[in-house]
């Protein structure tokens, strides 16, 4: 099982780049794309999904130019896009049922696997009600169900999380890492938490161009030395903003403790601390100013 992806361009009206020499390789297992609004996230994704073409390169699943043969992925894919909707007068059953039809599955066997995914994401006792009436988080979850419904072996989720509790979250994360042994998952977030405890890999991604793709611990290890706190007056934390890349902020009563990231130490009073994925996230994706604003 392998995906891919050859020298991928996106070029929209006005010669705006939605892609530009994209690159990558995937085997079984999640991996997560990292990058601003904006970045390519979405294009590659209805790219991958055989929904749109690529201005240039190419998409090969198994070996398989998906552009010339879309069939032999599409039999196998599974797919939630970020602007996901519902039949506001169908309920959930009813939906799943549909969405299974329009697959192709056999109708026995599709409602044992319409009802595993209705218990496994907490929907089951709300089948019966209208979508119309269902919240932002249990459409998001019916949206997971379909998704899943041909038990796919490359599955893409663009901003799964969407609209979720803190609670179907995780339960959600469990779920990816269950599926991850034998497909290839393609999860987009821009919930760094989300990305790191579900990823085997990540990529990032900034204006349509693959920026970096590694372990989180590999892309976390490289940010050794160039994390630091300071302690600093509330006032003085615009200053930093236009000075520094600044990870987080925490009030201390009067003072602010500020989570800085630069290549050298940024005041005497700063200390080194231990770095996250947040932080090799912002450092990377910023990296082509990363100089001049920390000299």
């Amino acid at each position: 099982m392998k995906l891919t992806i050859e020298n991928v361009s996106k070029v929209y009206k006005g010669e705006v780049w939605g892609l530009k020499d994209f690159t990558l390789e995937l085997n079984s297992g999640v991996l997560g794309l990292l990058g601003p609004n904006g970045a390519g996230k979405s294009t590659l994704m209805r790219i991958l999904a055989t929904i749109t073409k690529p201005t240039k390169g190419s998409v090969y699943w198994n070996d398989k130019d998906i552009t010339k043969h879309p069939d032999e992925l599409r039999s196998v894919l599974g797919y939630l896009p970020q602007d996901f909707n519902v039949y506001p007068n169908l309920n959930a059953l009813e939906f799943l049922e549909y969405m299974a039809a329009i697959k192709g599955l056999d109708k026995s066997s599709s409602q044992k696997r319409i009802n595993e995914l209705l218990q496994i994401l907490n929907l089951f006792d709300n089948r019966k009600k209208l979508l119309g009436g269902f919240s932002g988080g249990m459409r998001q979850r019916v949206g997971i169900a379909q998704a899943l419904l041909n038990d796919p072996k490359l599955l893409i989720v663009d901003e799964p999380t969407a609209g979720l509790d803190p609670e179907e979250r995780v339960r959600f994360r469990g779920l990816i890492s269950e599926l991850s042994s034998n497909r290839i998952v393609i999860l987009s977030s821009h919930i760094v938490s989300d990305v790191e405890a579900t990823s085997m890999n990540i990529a990032l991604i900034k204006k349509g161009e693959l920026v970096k793709c590694d372990l989180p611990e590999e892309l976390v290890k490289e940010m050794d030395g160039k994390v630091w706190e300071l302690l600093a007056p509330s006032e003085s934390l615009v200053a930093l903003k236009e000075k520094f890349i600044i990870s987080s902020t925490l009030r201390r009563k009067e003072e602010i403790l500020v989570r800085i990231i630069s290549n050298n130490k940024p005041s005497e009073n700063a200390g080194p601390v231990a770095a996250k994925l947040e932080d090799a996230y912002l450092y990377l994706i910023n990296s082509s100013d990363i100089d001049q604003r920390f000299e």
